[in-house]
């Protein structure tokens, strides 16, 4: 496409584009992720099948990587400095320790297959590596980038980035040849530019930032390129230093997410991004060279299941040590079960150099293609997919999981309530309102930690907790409850919550809530005893206002 005049290039764009939509409805209707929908695209449109598109063309890379900038942008904005402290030592543990795990036995399991030492190591290297593009991408569209293993995820998704500029600095070198000494140097050059690069953040939040969006906030088109232009310029400025785009991309939405304009500026971006990042996955499709993988099925199936398997289990072990419940663990852990984009770029950076051949890349590259298809599905059906395996998890998790309880640090005793409310929302905030005016005392519950101490902060009773863990509700405080109450507007989780609530022996009532009619007689099955529908609500409520008829919710 690069020598292809203007017009020819946005024709071949509309028809890439349409292809895409095309697959991408297909798969929807056959209840495919996106994800692999467009990779299968990528394989289609590239050189393994009509040849339409190289993945290594300039202009779809380009769209990529402002894609990427803008995904991991987004997700430093959702985060604070108070939370970076709080999960720093489980992500620098679980993060490490994968690596080590990860590359030490994939080592040994490269040479009991026959391989060259220098081509085992690479091999091992590149198993290391999961994919932060791809899992931010997939937390986000569950709604889980705020939970407690979202976060974590985050945490040691960023260390292993930092793991893969360290290792290019070790390939180059060596390719090189330069000594052991000059390795050292390169090496504490990025932990100094490393430490310039947070000092710059920091003088930005603190001195720059603020004063400057409360100007370009006047005009919210002015705030909106300002960020992305923020996001793409930091983004640069960390592959300049020597780190990646995504911890330069990332470290611009910690900038501004101490400031009050960092949801406005989110949730303009999200649909952006979304659009953008359609051209990573189809640009990783057609990188696939299907001509070169045919040999190396039997060596691809037996690393996928090593990374499929022995590395969520890896992160179960740490994280269970280090006090987290098994389900906590479990769902962080999925999140590692697939190699990265990086690890395609690291064995193509060992092919130039002449370390590995065209068959190791050929392996590399199928096993990508495996554990991305696969954890993707894994990651969409994780909690279905928890609660066949939750017996057999219980070995990963200490007697009393010390650091996942640590996040209530307030006894139970002080959280009787007459209401348990899941949910601290918008919606959670008024009807928790309106139940105080009534003398009701409620206990709010949610699974993003920030949410929960934003709440403590304005002097209410928060817990930690997620809806949609069965095994939760038998953690709380039920005894004086007369209602239950979710305000997710998730039928799954709805389901969940009633089930898991009878099962606990809980007798009060309880109430569930629905944004969309379809999905009442669904929650009706488990009989719950009020159903709620707040968009039908207020509209009826509007209406009754309007033409003063009476107005309210009412029993389902």
């Amino acid at each position: 496409m690069a020598d292809i005049p203007v017009e020819g290039l946005f024709n071949q764009f509309a028809i890439l584009l349409l292809v895409a939509a095309v697959i991408g409805f297909i798969g929807t209707r056959l209840k495919q992720p996106l994800i692999v929908s467009f990779i299968a695209v990528g394989i289609l449109v590239g050189p393994s099948a009509l040849g339409w598109v190289d993945g290594h063309e300039p202009m779809m890379e380009l769209l990529a990587e402002i894609g990427i900038a803008l995904l991991l942008f987004i997700v430093g904005l959702k985060l604070d400095l108070h939370l970076i402290r709080t999960m720093g030592p489980i992500a620098l543990a679980t993060g490490l320790g994968q690596v080590i795990f990860t590359s030490g036995v994939g080592f040994l399991i490269a040479l009991g297959l026959g391989m060259e030492p220098i081509t085992a190591l690479y091999v091992a290297v590149a198993l290391t590596f999961s994919s932060t593009i791809i899992i931010v991408k997939l937390l986000s569209d569950k709604k889980e980038i705020d939970a407690l293993h979202g976060r974590i995820a985050i945490g040691f998704l960023i260390v292993q980035d930092i793991c893969v500029v360290l290792a290019m600095i070790l390939i180059t070198s060596l390719a090189a040849g330069e000594g052991d000494a000059n390795v050292w140097v390169e090496v504490g050059q990025v932990f100094l530019t490393g430490m310039l690069m947070l000092v710059v953040v920091a003088l930005l939040m603190r001195y720059v930032l603020p004063r400057l969006l409360d100007q370009l906030a006047r005009n919210p088109e002015l705030l909106v390129l300002f960020s992305i232009a923020l996001a793409v310029a930091m983004a640069t400025g960390g592959d300049l230093l020597g780190f990646s785009k995504e911890v330069g991309a990332f470290l611009a939405g910690i900038a501004i997410a101490s400031t009050p304009y960092r949801e406005a500026v989110a949730s303009r971006l999200t649909a952006l991004r979304d659009f953008l990042l359609l051209f990573f996955f189809i640009s990783l499709g057609a990188q696939l060279d299907m001509a070169t993988i045919g040999d190396q099925v039997g060596p691809a199936l037996i690393f996928s299941a090593f990374v499929l398997i022995g590395n969520p289990i890896i992160v179960l072990i740490i994280m269970g040590y280090m006090g987290y419940r098994k389900r906590t663990g479990f769902l962080a852990g999925l999140t590692v079960a697939q190699i990265s984009e990086f690890s395609l770029i690291l064995a193509a950076l060992g092919l130039s150099v002449g370390h590995i051949d065209q068959e190791t890349m050929g392996l590399i590259t199928l096993v990508g293609l495996i554990t991305i298809g696969a954890s993707t599905y894994m990651i969409l059906y994780s909690k279905p997919l928890y609660e066949r395996l939750a017996p057999m998890l219980s070995i990963f998790e200490r007697h009393t999981p010390h650091a996942e309880i640590a996040l209530d640090s307030q006894p139970d005793q002080h959280y009787e309530a007459d209401v348990v409310l899941f949910g601290l929302g918008r919606y959670g905030h008024q009807l928790a309102k309106n139940f105080k005016a009534r003398g009701w005392k409620v206990l709010g519950v949610d699974f993003d930690p920030q949410a929960v101490g934003q709440w403590r902060e304005q002097g209410e009773m928060a817990h930690y907790g997620d809806a949609s863990d069965p095994e939760f509700p038998q953690t709380l405080p039920l005894g004086r409850a007369r209602w239950v109450i979710s305000t997710v507007p998730d039928r799954d989780i709805g389901a969940t919550l009633v089930t898991a609530l009878r099962g606990a022996g809980y007798t009060g009532k309880v109430a569930v809530t629905s944004h969309n009619r379809m999905d009442v007689d669904y929650l009706l099955q488990y009989r719950p005893d009020k159903i709620l529908l707040p968009f039908v609500d207020a509209a009826e409520m509007a209406v009754a206002g309007i033409t003063g008829g009476a107005g309210g919710g009412r029993n389902r």
